[in-house]
């Protein structure tokens, strides 16, 4: 019997207040441990799509179930539990730049103490070595005590995954993680989250624009138009053309 997916999208639609659509009937899949990328152009959908996995942004209609468990009403420690699972990655790092690496990897923990003390920075001794196992896992951790904004932009963001990976999260969302990134750096963070996804069966849903990016790091590629799915395939039936034209038509539209 196949294993039921991770997250399913049941007719899923979202109206923004100005009357804008972000998503039109949108139902899928995704099976647990998939490296799953979303294509598209910029205003197609995609961080729409991404962000209402962890209830960033609110559905207008349908469902959304993870673990086969509706997350639609979810609100209080139900939403914070559900986050704490999820892990999000930004284009913009969203570090604390004047502070340490260590003090903002530890921020990943922060929904496993009450506020009081992650404000004190009162972390257990056990999360100050999950602290340093987690940038071991992305190779910065040499720069445990290094302020965040001495770092370069590829050094950031792997300090964001480390971050993540504090909350021993089941899947991980990234919005557009190397937009910023030189090609070199780009290859560094998208092989990191490749090897979490392989060695830890996390699973990771990536934004890209990069056509090239998606076929070489993706099981499965979807495509996204004006808030609709047009494309989804697995990545062994993909091709250019494909992809091409979810694009090309996207820019005539």
């Amino acid at each position: 019997m196949a294993q039921a997916p991770i997250i399913s999208f049941k007719d899923v639609n979202k109206i923004y207040n100005n009357g804008t659509v972000g998503l039109k009937d949108i139902s899928f899949d995704i099976p647990r441990g998939q490296f799953l990328v979303v294509v598209g152009l910029s205003g197609a959908g995609k961080s729409t799509l991404l962000r209402t996995i962890n209830r960033m942004h609110e559905i207008t209609s349908g469902e959304i179930t993870i673990e086969e468990e509706s997350i639609n009403d979810y609100k209080g420690q139900s939403l914070r539990l559900l986050r704490r699972k999820i892990g999000m990655i930004f284009q913009g790092f969203n570090l604390i730049n004047r502070s340490s690496v260590e003090r903002n990897v530890l921020s990943g923990r922060v929904s496993y103490y009450p506020t009081w003390k992650t404000i004190c920075g009162l972390f257990t001794k056990a999360d100050r070595e999950m602290a340093v196992r987690s940038l071991q896992r992305v190779n910065l951790a040499d720069k445990l005590y290094t302020r965040a904004d001495e770092l370069s932009g590829g050094q950031q963001q792997r300090v964001a995954i480390a971050r993540t990976l504090m909350q021993d999260p089941k899947i991980i969302l990234a919005d557009e993680p190397v937009a910023s990134l030189d090609p070199l750096t780009t290859a560094t963070v998208m092989d990191t989250l490749q090897r979490l996804n392989r060695e830890d069966g996390i699973t990771v849903i990536v934004n890209l624009h990069s056509v090239a990016l998606a076929r070489k790091y993706a099981d499965r590629i979807i495509g996204l138009r004006a808030g609709q799915l047009v494309y989804d395939q697995p990545i062994e039936s993909v091709t250019e053309d494909d992809l091409t034209k979810i694009y090309a038509e996207g820019a005539e539209a």
